[in-house]
C-alpha cells in the first residue's frame, strides 16, 4: 500500500469517528511497511494462558493470590510473573497480548495479536476433561479463525495477510497430553493398558500435523512450536513418583523425548511441504534440563521444589492456592508451583529462545525469524 492509497483510504465516509479511523490507517501502514514483528498470536496450556480460563467455568484457574505476586495482581497466569511469550513479546516491542476471552479483546486491539492459551488444554481434544472448561489446541485455531475473519472485515484481505506475513504465531502444547491424560493414574489406567507410549505419541503427532497444517493454511508464516520439557522433573512428578528419589521420574521425561523426535520431524516435514510458512523448532526440553542441571550458573538455588507450596517433599502434591506458603525470594527458584516454571526461569527460557544457537532452536532463533 503506498501513501496514494492510504489517503484514498482516509477519505472513506467516517463511520466509526476520525480517530479511530487515523488509528486504523496507522496500523495498515506500519503492517505494510513494518520490517518487524507487527503482531503476536498465541496458542497454548497453562504455561502460555494469560487469563482465558478466567472467562470458563474450570477448575484450571490462577486468578486468585499468590499466582501473580511479581505481576502485580493475580492475572490468571500461572506463575508468580511473567510467561515465556510476556517476555519475549516485551524484547519484540510489543504489549502483553491479551487473551482472546476477555470482553476487551475487541476492535483494533486484535490487530496487535491474540493469546489463545488456556489452562489444561491439550493436542488431543479430551486431554484435561478432569478440569472440566478448557481450550484444547483445536478450540483455539477455531478461534483464530474468528479473529481472522474480524481483521479481514477491519482492514481487507491484502493488508491482513500481510499482518500475518510479518506477525509470530508461538504454539506449545503437548505437556497436558500426558501429565492430565496418559500418565494420570486415575484418568489412565484403561487406556494405558491398550494404548502403546508408542501408539499415544503416534495419535499426538497425527493430530498435531493437521492443526499446524490449519494454522498455515489460515494465513500464519513464522511460526515457533515449542516441544514439551522435561515433565518428570516438575514438583508433581517428583512427589507422585517416589522410587524416582532425588532424581527426575523416567518415564514422563521418556514420553517427552519419545514425543519430541516426532515433533522435530514434523516440523522438517512441514516446512518441506507448506511452503510460504517456516516452521521453527523450539527445544524447551534441552535449555530447561540444561537450567535444571546447571541451576547455580543461571543465579537459581532451588532446582526441584516449588516456591508456592503446601504438602510433598517437593511441594508438587497440592496445586497453590491463597494458603500456600511462598519462598521470600521467587528468584532463586526454577519452579513456582507444582506444575510451573518462575518468572525469573521463564525469562532464562526466552532469552535463548531470542538469541539462542540451532540447540535451542532451528533453523533460526526468534530475533532472526522476525527478520525475514
Amino acid at each position: 500500500m503506498t501513501w496514494f492509497l492510504m489517503l484514498i483510504y482516509l477519505k472513506k465516509p467516517v463511520i466509526l469517528g476520525v480517530t479511530l479511523q487515523l488509528l486504523t490507517a496507522f496500523l495498515l501502514f506500519r503492517i505494510c511497511f513494518s520490517k518487524n514483528v507487527t503482531a503476536s498470536f498465541v496458542f497454548g496450556d497453562s504455561l502460555l494462558d494469560p487469563g482465558n480460563n478466567n472467562y470458563i467455568v474450570s477448575l484450571s484457574k490462577a486468578n486468585y493470590v499468590p499466582n501473580g505476586i511479581d505481576f502485580g495482581w493475580p492475572s490468571g497466569r500461572f506463575t508468580n510473573g511473567r510467561t515465556i511469550v510476556d517476555i519475549l513479546g516485551h524484547q519484540l516491542g510489543l504489549d502483553f497480548t491479551p487473551p482472546y476471552l476477555a470482553p476487551s479483546t475487541r476492535g483494533s486491539v486484535i490487530l496487535k495479536g491474540v493469546n489463545y492459551a488456556s489452562g489444561g488444554g491439550g493436542i488431543l481434544n479430551h486431554t484435561g476433561q478432569i478440569f472440566g472448561g478448557r481450550l484444547s489446541l483445536d478450540a483455539q485455531i477455531d478461534n483464530f479463525a474468528n479473529t481472522r475473519q474480524d481483521i479481514i472485515s477491519m482492514i481487507g484481505v491484502s493488508a491482513a495477510q500481510n499482518l500475518f506475513r510479518s506477525s509470530i504465531f508461538s504454539v506449545a502444547m503437548g505437556s497436558n497430553d500426558f501429565i492430565n491424560n496418559y500418565l494420570a493414574p486415575v484418568l489412565s489406567a484403561p487406556e494405558r493398558k491398550l494404548v502403546s507410549p508408542e501408539m499415544f505419541v503416534a495419535s499426538m503427532t497425527s493430530k498435531f500435523r493437521l492443526q499446524l497444517t490449519r494454522l498455515s493454511n489460515l494465513g500464519a508464516r513464522k511460526i515457533v512450536v515449542a516441544n514439551v520439557g522435561p515433565i518428570g522433573c516438575i514438583p508433581f512428578e517428583r512427589d507422585t513418583n517416589l522410587d524416582a528419589g532425588d532424581n527426575c521420574a523416567a518415564f514422563p521425561n521418556q514420553m517427552a523425548q519419545l514425543f519430541n523426535g516426532q515433533l522435530k520431524s514434523l516440523v522438517a516435514e512441514l516446512n518441506t511441504n507448506l511452503k510460504g510458512s517456516l516452521f521453527v523448532y523450539a527445544d524447551v526440553y534441552h535449555i530447561l534440563e540444561d537450567i535444571l542441571q546447571n541451576y547455580r550458573a543461571y543465579g537459581f538455588e532451588n532446582p526441584d521444589s516449588s516456591c508456592c507450596h503446601v504438602a510433598g517433599r517437593f511441594g508438587g502434591l497440592i496445586p497453590c492456592f491463597p494458603k500456600s506458603k511462598v519462598c521470600e525470594d521467587r528468584s532463586k527458584y526454577v519452579f513456582w508451583d507444582a506444575f510451573h516454571p518462575s518468572d525469573a526461569a521463564n525469562a532464562v527460557i526466552a532469552k535463548r529462545l531470542l538469541d539462542g544457537d540451532a540447540n535451542d532452536i532451528s533453523p533460526m532463533n526468534v530475533r532472526k525469524l522476525i527478520q525475514l
